[in-house]
């Protein structure tokens, strides 16, 4: 699906009372740091205007998106956090490195979720260029920080509901 001239961050998600128990980790990659701090805003104040309180959402950084797996377990298992969301973005160089810090990123925050039984949330661009990076953090392709704070929520309503 072409994401051309679309805002993805469009949500239908509203408060829940669940939302002011939870908490929720944030790990950012240092790396690209423009881009993953604009996913950052957007992600804690999402987080907020749907009832988190600001006290449960712990913002902690990596150097990199190949440490995100490893920041994503430790909120969970250190924070107590009820669900970690992975902030990250890679952009394509000239050499293969791009796929390999990819797959394993993305890979290693699934392993977490499947290990710990907590929403692990990959929310990490894989653009070709910094300009794709720039329009899906915040500009006019959305925030993807939203999107996973938002797919962090959903997850724990739906564990909440089973």
């Amino acid at each position: 699906m072409s994401t051309q001239l679309k805002n993805l961050s469009g949500t239908t998600l509203t408060p829940h009372k669940l939302f002011k128990k939870i908490r929720v980790g944030i790990a950012v990659a240092e790396w690209n740091h423009e881009i993953t701090g604009a996913m950052l805003r957007g992600a804690v104040e999402y987080l907020m205007q749907m009832g988190v309180r600001e006290k449960h959402i712990a913002v902690h950084y990596v150097p990199g998106s190949f440490e995100l797996p490893l920041g994503v377990k430790w909120l969970i298992e250190k924070q107590h956090a009820d669900a970690a969301i992975a902030l990250g973005c890679v952009i394509q160089g000239e050499t293969r490195h791009f796929d390999f810090i990819c797959d394993a990123c993305a890979n290693g925050i699934m392993q977490v979720g499947l290990t710990t039984g907590k929403p692990a949330i990959f929310g990490v661009l894989t653009t070709q260029t910094e300009q794709q990076a720039k329009e899906r953090a915040g500009g006019k392709h959305g925030n993807k920080g939203i999107e996973a704070a938002e797919t962090a929520l959903k997850m724990l309503l739906l564990q909440h509901n089973l």
